[in-house]
Order: C-alpha cells, then structure tokens, then sequence
C-alpha cells in the first residue's frame, strides 16, 4: 500500500488528499483544527527553506552565466527584459486581484501570534537604505528575506567578476544550491499529508464558500497568463523585435504542448531550443544562452501569479496592504523568480517568500497546493514562451536571428 502510493506523481497525491481532506473536513466539522498541527508541521518546514534556498539557489543561478564578458551584448539584454516582463506580469497579478477580490469574502481570523506590519513612516531613502544589510548573517537568522536577496545577488555577481580564483567558493554555491534543491523534494513529501490537514481544517471552518476563492483563483491564473502571451508578448514582438506575432507562434507551438503537459520548464528546455533555432532563425550561440538562462530565472507566469496570491490572502485575513506592500511583493516575486526556477515545488516556496515578506499567514497555501498542478500548467507554458520572446527579441537586437527562417513564404 505504502509503495503505491509513494509510486504516484506528487501531483496526484496531492490531489488525492484535497478529495480526502475535503470529506474529512465535512464529517469532522469544526473539530477538523484538531488536526491542523500537521498542517502547521509542513508551513514550518516550507519556512525552513526559504533563506537558505534563496540564498544558495540566487547565487548559483548568477553564476550559472559563466562569463561576465556575455552579460554585455547578449546577456544584459536578455536580463533586462527578463526582470521587465517579470515587473510587468506581477503588477499584472496584482491588478487582476484588486479588481476581481478573489479572497474577500473568506474572512479568515488571523492566527494567533501573527504580527501584520503596519504602514511604514520611514522614508523612501531610509527603505532603500534598510535593503542592505549591516549584517547579512543576522539578516538571515531573521529571516529578513530582502535583505538576503540583496545580498546574494552582490555574491552572485562578485564571483562571477572575480572568476578563477573564486572557483572553489563557486563549486560550494552550486553544491549548495543542490542540496537545497534535495531538501526540498524531501518537505515536498510532505505536501499531500500538510495540505490534508489545512484543507479539513478549510472545510471545517468555513465549509463549502472556500470552494469560490478556489474557481476564482483558477480563472484568474488563466486569465493573466492569457493576457501575457496575447499582449505583453506580442508587444515586444511587434516593438522590439519588429517580426510578426502569428509566424512567432506557429513555430513555438511544439514547446508549448511540452510545457503545457508536463508543466516543467526544465522537460521543454530541449524542444524550446530546437524552436527558437530551427523553427524561429535565432543563431545557436543566443538561443543556447538566452533559453539556458531563461528556464533559470525567467518566470513571468509564476510572477503573475504570486500577485495574484498575494492581494488573494491579504483579502482573505483582512491585511490592508499599504504602497510600500505592492512595491515588495513586485520586488520579491521579481528576484524570487531567479532563485525558484529549476526547484521542485518552487511555486509554493516562492509563494511562501512573497507572503512572509508582506506579513500574509502562510496558511494561505492550503487554498492553492491542492490546485498547484492545474496552475501550473499554464504558468509553465507562459514561462517557456517568454524564454523565446526574449530570444528572439535578442537576437534581432543583434543582428543574430535568420529572418528568412523566421518568417513564412507568404509573409516576405
């Protein structure tokens, strides 16, 4: 019994355990809290990978570029339009939630001990000052996540300027990196079990009105990814890469089937190679680098959605979110993406880093871990077509891209 069931796919554990935790929630009634401890259990262990994860998986993915010499022609682009339409698609998430309210009338009680900050009478220049840390040592045993960010990216960036001589400290980063990634599969295990719990203790609670949010969140995940790929998209496109949208598509379908299906960024990484080069004219030397890269930091649909995530649990425990709010949950979900791509269940700990930084309980991610594959699908193939708008973009940018390839017969 044991191994069948651990020879699932997590997704369908996990699935399994929304349909049981929904029954257990009905039969058990109010008493389902009595078992919330165990979905407490896995928030704590999801909190426990945040920092480290972050900090190893932020640095890892900097140096993963290889040559500082590269971040100048091609690399710089690329980057540039990787955060921008990251900007972009969290904002987008953010505005989609503010106008739909997808968690407003759940009205959850905060839980005990919960601290929500309060709206900042700090200065903008003292902001940015504070998002450097005096200590990133102590910045990290706090979990002080911006901080931790900041500072890894410095690290990231040194090693990679420092090159050969910095080798050995590289070699540990990436080691490092690795190893979170294995503990998380490990918390990973622990999803179906966690979210059982969280569920019941839903259902219990607050009965079938939780079922709303849930269809809700659904419509507006594949909305904004909707909204990314028939406007944001085609926009750089039309203006940046000045090709048109239809020929970009039809050759990047093949990709988008992969992703779409296995939603795994990493599984369409080679047919993503083999679109942007055979099918869409961009030279190997940019494609190889700029889908390298992206499937490694370029996360506009996860970015989106964590917006959404985001204003979804401030509405349901009634946090009033202040400008300064905003401006970290587009920060975080923006740099967040760099150290979540390639890690397994990165959604859900990106999303725990995005809430902790804006004082939202965590226990928002029993709404979503249930539904995280269904998300994720189409989260998935917005990540891996952004990989190529990029590429594309680039390599027009630098004269590296066939047009003749690129566009149809009856096109020219």
């Amino acid at each position: 019994m044991l191994r069948t069931w651990f020879a699932l796919s997590l997704w369908k554990r996990v699935l399994i355990a929304v349909v049981l935790g929904f029954v257990a929630g009905i039969l058990l009634g109010e008493q389902a809290a009595s078992i919330k401890w165990i979905g407490d259990l896995f928030i704590r262990a999801i909190k426990m990978l945040v920092v480290p994860l972050i900090f190893f998986s932020l640095v890892s993915g900097i140096t993963a570029v290889g040559d500082i010499g590269r971040l100048g022609r091609v690399g710089g682009r690329a980057l540039l339009l990787f955060m921008t339409t990251a900007l972009v698609s969290v904002s987008l998430g953010m505005g989609l939630a503010t106008l739909v309210q997808p968690g407003a009338n759940l009205a959850i009680e905060l839980p005990a001990g919960s601290v929500v900050p309060a709206a900042p009478d700090q200065s903008l220049v003292a902001m940015i000052v504070g998002l450097v840390p005096d200590n990133p040592v102590m910045a990290m045993a706090q979990g002080s996540i911006l901080p931790v960010i900041v500072f890894s990216v410095l690290l990231g960036i040194s090693l990679l300027v420092t090159g050969e001589d910095a080798a050995p400290l590289t070699r540990i980063m990436n080691a490092g990196s690795s190893v979170m990634q294995t503990m998380t599969i490990f918390v990973m295990e622990l999803t179906p079990f966690g979210v059982f719990a969280l569920i019941a203790w839903v259902i219990g609670t607050f009965g079938f009105e939780a079922l709303v949010p849930l269809a809700k969140l659904v419509a507006l995940n594949y909305l904004g990814c909707a909204l990314i790929l028939g406007l944001l998209y085609p926009l750089i496109l039309r203006t940046i890469a000045r090709l048109p949208v239809r020929d970009f598509y039809r050759g990047i379908i093949d990709a988008q089937a992969v992703a779409f299906s296995t939603a795994s960024s990493n599984a369409a990484l080679p047919v993503t190679l083999r679109c942007v080069e055979r099918n869409l004219g961009v030279s190997n030397a940019v494609a190889s680098f700029t889908v390298a890269l992206g499937a490694t930091i370029n996360m506009n649909g996860t970015a989106m959605y964590l917006g959404v995530i985001a204003l979804f649990g401030a509405q349901a425990y009634g946090i009033e979110l202040h400008w300064l709010s905003y401006a970290l949950i587009a920060l975080t979900s923006t740099l967040g993406a760099i150290g979540a791509a390639g890690v397994p269940g990165s959604g859900l700990v990106m999303m725990s880093l995005v809430l902790s930084t804006i004082g939202v309980p965590l226990e928002t991610i029993a709404f979503v871990a249930g539904i995280n594959h269904i998300l994720d699908m189409a989260r998935t193939m917005t990540n891996v077509t952004g990989d190529a708008v990029v590429a594309v973009a680039v390599g027009r940018m630098a004269g590296e891209i066939d047009i003749a390839e690129y566009v149809s017969a009856d096109d020219v």
